[in-house]
């Protein structure tokens, strides 16, 4: 088929649950379009959208992929995206730039806990959402309980579509997900099919398509519906580009790869400060076609990059807030035979691509660590090393990764004024809510402190991973509020505002920590258990004794017969490596899916904190103290001294 000039642009990424049937969505997909001659399958290795030799020898989706299709007046651009949850951090990155996305439900399994962690950050980043409800052939299958089951877990609005027509029944369905719509539907009983694409685009209601990708049934359906009910973006002239994903070609070359979210991207542009863009691939697979210019609403591959980043916004676009998946286990790196340094720069690369691992080196410890979210991304990255850089290396025991946060607020203050240095900061640290992660804000007069002052505390405030100080682990779930301070008009530069503002944090910590108002979080998973129902007892007991708890057992018929679903939540310190527990007692038969579920108070935090040992006024790097000037020299103050010392009044009370 003929690309035409008008033809509608649109981007979707395919989102699954792991063996929901993605992949084979996408190979389907693009078989009735006319874009494959034969269709490939996972389980043989030859399927289009998993090209690399490590997805065909696992037969799991691990990196987004780009394919192309034209289908009616449709130019629909598909990245597909790895479904096992320890590759999550890949697919948030591809949902900022999406228009809509396909949420592919295996009508055996239905809606599974990583389906849930999809649907919560699809509704973060507002992405419009399809839904292709796979493996219909299936013996046993009932629609009407499948989307009973969707409705009642995800949305009202997952409302079932037969193709690009609806039936009455649905009519009434879409307009009872919003008041006005249904007023005006209940006086004409007519429902016009751009309120309908308005409701769709606005997440109000999410169009539920049923078939089997295996067998291509119910393709041409949702191809057609898909057509009909998107609407393509209106963009602006001045360029704009997101990046969202950094990988390296079969020569080692670095792709940047980004959308172009408004007006055009020419070939040679620079982009980032002398680099341009070399080429702009556009890539189908694993083959690509060099292009002269990227139009609005185009997915490329640019070559020549060097400092770009997934979540990059380039030219008007800004950069995506922090992802909400964060790793939650750490890993000492073994050499073995191989050169630290070299395998130091093999890890940088995978980092590169992957800005999640967070690989750290240690000059007096010679080690390497790296965080990951689970065993089979640490057993991916060992064959990646093989594979691409000839490192054979081992891991470590693995542990968690902990964060703190904070029960009271309080106010915190920072001075730092060595000779003809001046600057003094005051921040409100306030408790948010759970896995919210830090932000920032200004609440204080100009007239108090000028404006590029304010704007130094809070630029200060985010170029750092603050520390708390119970273990010296990263602080989270907290809001600091710039609420005063005070500068030098001879003596003030920006890094004395740096030092004021990053002590001002410690030290407001550390009168916390005075009162018992600091507190650790570790992470926990939401697990479902499947055994058979004499097993029960025994995995009830063990929960118990891993400090977690569950819900009522469910029994629940699946493929392989009648099994009790148990579900409920737990420390991953505790339940880690349990899976291999569960498949000794239950001869593996039984099977245990873990998501992570955020982070909660640790439940064994005295422990922890006793075991770590952490000084937090020894950490000079993340002081809590003070400095002041006297007679001409400045001279440090300890924390708790501070509030006597201050320049500023405090605006709150100190807690007693």
């Amino acid at each position: 088929m003929l690309k035409g000039a008008n033809m509608k642009k649109i981007v979707t990424g395919i989102v699954a649950h792991v063996d929901a049937g993605k992949t084979t969505l996408s190979e389907a997909l693009l078989y009735r379009a006319g874009e494959l001659r034969e269709l490939g399958r996972v389980d043989k290795g030859n399927a289009f959208l998993d090209p690399d030799a490590l997805e065909k020898k696992r037969g799991i989706t691990i990196f987004s992929h780009q394919a192309n299709l034209q289908f009616n007046d449709l130019d629909l651009t598909l990245l597909d995206t790895p479904g096992h949850v320890d590759f999550a951090s890949q697919t948030e990155q591809v949902m900022d730039v999406l228009d809509y996305a396909i949420l592919v439900i295996s009508a055996i399994d239905g809606v599974q806990g990583y389906t849930r962690t999809l649907w919560r950050l699809l509704k973060r980043y507002q992405v419009p959402t399809f839904i292709f409800v796979n493996k219909m052939d299936a013996n046993g299958v009932d629609q009407a309980k499948v989307i009973e089951q969707i409705q009642s877990i995800l949305s009202p609005g997952c409302i079932a579509f037969d193709n690009e027509k609806i039936s009455a029944g649905s009519y009434e369905e879409i307009a009872m997900q919003n008041d006005e719509v249904l007023e005006n539907f209940l006086d004409t009983g007519k429902l016009a099919d751009n309120v309908i694409r308005k409701m769709i685009k606005e997440r109000q209601i999410f169009p539920c398509y049923f078939g089997s990708a295996l067998k291509v049934s119910g393709i041409d359906d949702f191809l057609a519906g898909f057509s009909k009910w998107t609407q393509e973006n209106e963009y602006e002239t001045e360029f704009g580009a997101k990046v969202f994903k950094i990988s390296h070609d079969e020569n080692n070359e670095r792709l940047t790869w980004l959308r172009v979210t408004n007006g055009t991207l020419p070939n040679k542009k620079i982009l980032i400060k002398d680099q341009k863009a070399n080429q702009l691939r556009i890539y189908d697979g694993s083959k690509y076609e060099l292009r002269q210019k990227v139009s609005s609403g185009g997915v490329c591959a640019v070559t020549g990059l060097i400092d770009t980043y997934p979540g990059q916004g380039l030219g008007n676009q800004t950069d995506s807030a922090d992802p909400t998946l964060q790793p939650i286990l750490n890993y000492a790196v073994d050499p073995k035979k191989n050169d630290i340094h070299t395998c130091l720069t093999a890890l940088r690369q995978l980092e590169d691509e992957d800005p999640q691992l967070h690989v750290s080196w240690s000059n007096h410890l010679e080690e390497i660590r790296i965080q990951i979210m689970g065993e089979v991304q640490l057993e991916v990255i060992q064959q990646l090393l093989l594979q691409r850089f000839n490192l054979d290396v081992a891991f470590g025991k693995g542990s968690i990764l902990y964060k703190e946060t904070i029960t009271q607020k309080v106010e915190g203050v920072g001075h730092f004024e060595p000779l003809r240095h001046y600057s003094e900061v005051h921040l409100l640290l306030e408790p948010a809510l759970a896995n919210s992660g830090l932000t920032f804000e200004a609440d204080c007069n100009l007239d108090i402190l000028a404006s590029n002052w304010q704007h130094q505390v809070l630029s200060n405030l985010g170029s750092k991973e603050h520390l708390g100080v119970l273990i010296g682990a990263p602080i989270t779930d907290m809001k600091i509020s710039l609420i005063g301070g005070k500068a030098s008009n001879v003596h003030s530069v920006g890094g004395d505002f740096r030092e004021a503002t990053w002590r001002a944090v410690r030290q407001g910590l550390m009168m916390l920590k005075k009162i018992q108002a600091c507190q650790l979080l570790e992470p926990w998973y939401r697990f479902r258990l499947e055994l058979t129902q004499d097993q029960v007892g025994r995995a009830m007991n063990d929960v118990q004794q891993m400090h977690g708890s569950f819900e009522t057992p469910e029994v629940v018929n699946t493929s392989e017969g009648e099994l009790t679903t148990l579900t409920g939540t737990a420390p991953v310190s505790e339940m880690q490596g349990y899976a291999q527990e569960v498949n000794a007692y239950t001869h593996g038969q039984g099977h245990l899916e873990c998501i992570v579920d955020g982070y909660r108070p640790c439940h064994n935090a005295k422990k922890i904190i006793e075991k770590t040992n952490y000084d937090p006024v020894s950490d000079l790097k993340n002081t809590p103290d003070s400095v002041f000037c006297a007679h001409g020299a400045g001279y440090p103050v300890a924390w708790n001294q501070v509030p006597q010392m201050a320049h500023v009044p405090y605006r709150y009370p100190i807690e007693k």
